[in-house]
Parts: C-alpha cells; structure tokens; sequence
C-alpha cells in the first residue's frame, strides 16, 4: 500500500474516500430509506444499521474479503457499524469521516432519488 493512502480500517478523509472509491471500493451506506431517498453516494447499496440481523445483511450486500467504505449521515452510526462488521470478519472496513455531511460540505456529488 501506498503511504499516502489511509489503512484500511478505521475512519477516512472526504479525500481519500474519494480515492477508495475511484478505486473501486465496495461502498455501504448505513441510513434509513428515508435518508437514502435525499441522496446516496454513486455505487453504495444500503443496509439499514441497528436492524435486526444488520451483519447478515451486510455480509449479503458485500463480500466480507473485500474493502468496504461505510457511511452514514454525519459518522456516529458508520462508527458503529464498522466495528460491528471487523468483529464479524470484515477484512477492511473504512468509515467516511463526518459522513455524508462532510462529503455535501466538501462539495461531492450525490445520487438523488430511489
């Protein structure tokens, strides 16, 4: 791995999740479809966190044995989520630091809409 880019676990800038994901990153969103609905990041599929059998989702959602980049809205519940998903074998797990907060405020895009 390159020293610039982050390890791959814990919590990541706007910057380098943006090169996770151009890397091709698996990229899980941990919001309510409400939440969802205002806008997701390109290429996330979403898994509600705090549901019953949140991991077992996940696990079929990504592969296990691959990177993932968790988000939420502001970065408390991806917290959460990825530690749940390294306690349950997750390999590399990132979460977006200030969620998707920091990424609108960072000016990204979003996907809008179902």
């Amino acid at each position: 791995m390159a020293k610039e880019e982050a390890p791959p676990n814990g919590p990541v800038k706007v910057e380098v999740a943006e090169k996770q994901i151009s890397s091709g990153v698996q990229i899980l969103d941990v919001r309510t479809v409400d939440e969802w609905e205002t806008g997701y990041l390109k290429g996330a599929k979403r898994v509600t966190f705090g549901e019953e059998g949140f991991v077992e989702k996940a696990k079929a959602t990504v592969d296990p044995k691959k990177p993932v980049l968790v988000y939420c809205r502001s970065g408390k519940r991806s917290e959460k989520a990825a530690q749940q998903l390294r306690a349950a074998g997750f390999t590399a797990v990132s979460e977006l630091e200030g969620g998707i907060i920091a990424w609108e405020k960072a000016g990204k895009t979003l996907v809008k809409g179902k």
